[in-house]
């Protein structure tokens, strides 16, 4: 199968949608796959394209056996929500040229598009149809509602319908739309999509390289704690959506357990901010994103996680950082309403409690702190389902088989030009 892929966010950024992009993408080219993917530069989460990727025009490599076309966009330092439909229509118009190249030299059999962003999506669908190839949108998170819910869109309901029409007709554009839990299936259901072109394609974690260690790692040592330390960790990218606020008004409640600690290890537009709420409360401890290597024993440190969300998007995400929770075999205390995606893949592996309810989580983590053994048996939960439900080279194989079956249901006969890499942009 030969696979061309959009989607905004790639490696060697290491969290978030680039992480199972990259993840994808490998592991389909070392099971003798033809992968190749129009990404940008990596910026996320700090929204900083790194000195060595800040170029004006298209980088093309080749890694990990993917052919990997970076096109040049605008990356906000403060991402609004207009900065942020800029930024993406950014994406979308230096991405199309490689994009519809590819469609028509290169000839995929399936045509896959990763929302974020949903705005390229169109090219997506476009080039499907330049190259009589199959197209599938895959859904990690539903952008629109998110954007409107948390107020980075304001709260004009014209512009909202309007923009939700728009989603579904690009929706409707494709020959199949996934994603990545049974809640958020429903989701695509209530959006009028035909069940038919519906599937389930859920994330994962490697976990063998994701195990459970032991808790006095290099990083209590780091940050002056010790092995009877209590700690709830947060790892993960830091903006608006996550309400890491609620951790900090927790922790200020909490000040007077001593051995109680807060530890948030990430980067975003909100870090410094965060901080500034911390000033001067010595329970509450901050690390900056750890390489790959380091994050089965980042997440060993934990005693347990933490996984805040702010009330308006407890049931339009699953976050992607819940995997590497579970693998870990701690349990997880989270922030959603029962029966969402969130509380069906925590329940027995963790404590819910309602979004927004700083009391109640605080409740949470204080029963958890002083219950060890509890831990211990939400944790051996947690780990189990990560191997039963996350497994990534199980997870990859079925997305293999369901993008082959997609890919051949659509015959045609195609010629195979030759691979010799011309100038860019025409990304042959």
């Amino acid at each position: 199968m030969r696979l061309l892929v959009i989607g905004i966010n790639y490696a060697p950024d290491l969290i978030g949608v680039a992480k199972y992009n990259s993840e994808l993408c490998e592991g389909l080219a070392s099971l003798g796959h033809e992968v190749r993917i129009v990404t940008a530069p990596p910026y996320y989460p700090d929204w900083v394209i790194p000195a060595g990727y800040r170029s004006l025009w298209y980088e093309r490599e080749r890694s990990y056996g993917v052919d990997v076309i970076r096109a040049p966009i605008y990356v906000p330092k403060s991402p609004s929500g207009f900065k942020r439909i800029v930024h993406h229509g950014s994406f979308l118009l230096s991405a199309s040229a490689p994009v519809l190249s590819s469609a028509m030299r290169w000839r995929p059999d399936l045509v896959l598009a990763v929302a974020p962003s949903l705005l390229s999506a169109s090219l997506a669908a476009a080039a499907a149809r330049v190259a009589n190839a199959s197209c599938w949108l895959h859904v990690q998170d539903f952008e629109v509602d998110a954007a409107f819910e948390l107020g980075l869109l304001g709260a004009n309901p014209r512009m909202r319908a309007a923009m939700l029409a728009l989603e579904r007709r690009l929706m409707d554009a494709f020959d199949h739309v996934s994603t990545i839990s049974p809640h958020m299936l429903r989701c695509l259901r209530k959006k009028g999509l035909a069940a038919a072109k519906l599937s389930e394609l859920r994330n994962w974690i490697d976990t063998e390289a994701i195990a459970p260690g032991r808790h006095d790692t290099a990083f209590r040592a780091q940050l002056g704690l010790d092995t009877s330390d209590v700690i709830a960790l947060y790892s993960g990218a830091m903006s608006n959506k996550q309400g890491l606020d609620l951790v900090i008004d927790m922790a200020a409640s909490l000040r007077e357990r001593c051995s109680l600690h807060f530890v948030l290890c990430g980067n975003g537009p909100i870090k410094a901010e965060l901080m500034r709420m911390a000033g001067g409360l010595g329970n509450v401890h901050f690390l900056d994103l750890q390489p790959s290597e380091r994050l089965s024993e980042l997440l060993s440190t934990a005693d347990f996680h933490l996984l805040p969300q702010k009330a308006q998007i407890s049931d339009l995400v699953l976050p992607s950082k819940l995997a590497g929770m579970l693998a870990s075999g701690r349990p997880v205390v989270a922030m959603t309403t029962p029966g969402s995606g969130i509380a069906e893949e925590i329940e027995g592996a963790g404590l819910i409690v309602p979004p927004g309810d700083v009391g109640a989580l605080s409740a949470a983590v204080v029963r958890l702190s002083k219950d060890q053994d509890m831990r211990a048996a939400l944790g051996r939960v947690a780990r189990l389902r990560a191997r039963q439900k996350w497994d990534r080279s199980v997870v990859i194989r079925n997305i293999e088989r369901e993008f082959m079956a997609v890919a051949e249901s659509r015959p045609r006969s195609r010629s195979t030009p030759s691979e010799a890499a011309r100038p860019l942009p025409s990304a042959d």
